[in-house]
């Protein structure tokens, strides 16, 4: 293996081959069932895109309809409790997710009449949307030829551009999805990708190991996010308890259990009254 080479040129019938082994892959085999691709609501593709991070596919589908269904609009979330929308989110992991989209909600419904902006730099001004999320946003919503870049996409390219290179930065890459995006149907190119993506890395050794941003995700049993994720449960389900009631209830050492729930207060997901600990 070598380091990522220069900047690569493609000529029209590279980047025509190329789309035609994409294309013909999810002709045969794209998961075209899956709820979030039955619309082009801006804030239902959001909802979909932060719950997709980080979390499998098969997790999400239940969790994206019961949330449409409790929270329809992005006005509805805004006016949501907190507590409420943590509830929902449950199982998803990564309680922050669901924060920082409910905070966006509440801030597109106050100063943008509950309509989600449609450019990227606007989009990224809203709390937890990064470039990946803004662009799915663009291109799912909108049709926009975005460059989308998650890492189902980059896997592709790290395959078919990248095969004899490791430690390949993005900015490598992003010239090549810029390039090779069909600009008549981006919202179904990128969903052929990715759904491309997910069978190279099934039926391949990972080839985003190449990529120079690769991480592996930590394991999740016993480690602290476990501890977090239990300790908001335990904070939701009755509100109120000192940290030594949910630690003693959740065999957790009572020292970790307030440093945690100390830890989600100043990161807002809790309020500390006297001792005891309520959903923000």
């Amino acid at each position: 293996m070598t380091s990522a080479p220069g900047p690569l040129t493609l000529d029209p019938a590279t980047i025509a081959a190329f789309r035609d082994v994409v294309y013909e892959y999810w002709r045969a085999c794209g998961r075209h069932d899956l709820p979030w691709r039955q619309t082009r609501d801006p804030y239902a593709v959001l909802v979909s895109e932060v719950m997709l991070q980080q979390t499998q596919v098969a997790r999400v589908i239940p969790r994206f309809d019961a949330w449409l269904e409790r929270f329809p609009s992005i006005d509805a979330l805004a006016a949501a409790p907190l507590t409420a929308v943590l509830e929902q989110w449950q199982g998803l992991g990564y309680n922050r997710r669901a924060i920082a989209l409910k905070r966006t909600a509440e801030g597109v419904s106050s100063d943008m009449a509950g309509v989600l902006p449609d450019t990227e730099a606007a989009l990224r001004a809203l709390p937890g949307i990064g470039p990946a999320t803004a662009a799915g946003v663009l291109a799912f919503a909108h049709g926009s030829p975005v460059v989308y870049l998650e890492t189902n996409v980059r896997t592709v390219y790290l395959h078919h551009f990248f095969a004899e290179h490791d430690s390949v930065p993005d900015r490598a890459i992003i010239p090549i999805v810029a390039a090779t995006v069909d600009p008549e149907n981006p919202r179904d190119w990128y969903y052929a990708l990715l759904d491309y993506g997910v069978h190279l890395k099934s039926t391949l050794p990972n080839p985003s190991r190449r990529s120079r941003h690769h991480t592996t995700q930590s394991t999740f049993q016993g480690s602290r996010r476990q501890k977090r994720a239990m300790l908001l449960r335990g904070v939701l389900a009755e509100p109120g308890l000192t940290s030594a009631a949910l630690a003693s209830g959740l065999d957790l050492d009572e020292h970790l259990a307030k440093e945690i729930l100390d830890e989600l207060a100043s990161e807002g997901f809790l309020v500390r009254d006297g001792g005891r600990y309520t959903v923000a």
